[in-house]
């Protein structure tokens, strides 16, 4: 049986916000590491397609957004 912590929505939000900051961090380190343009290009994008579900999952634990209300 899922636990309290388990059922709460912000516990599992936070978690992907976390998972997902970590490797847009990653990502945005490695641009550094590489000298392929395209790849870089291509980390960069990753990086900043990871920072807008960032943005989905805090706007959906505060509701910030009419589609989670």
């Amino acid at each position: 049986m899922a636990s309290s912590v388990d059922r709460d929505p912000r516990h599992h939000t936070q978690k992907m916000q976390k998972a997902l900051e970590e490797l847009r961090t990653h990502l945005r380190e490695d641009i550094r590491k590489v000298d392929e343009p395209q790849l870089k290009a291509m980390f960069e994008t990753a990086a900043e397609v990871l920072g807008g579900l960032e943005t989905a999952f805090r706007d959906y634990e505060k509701k910030n957004e009419s589609a989670w209300r």
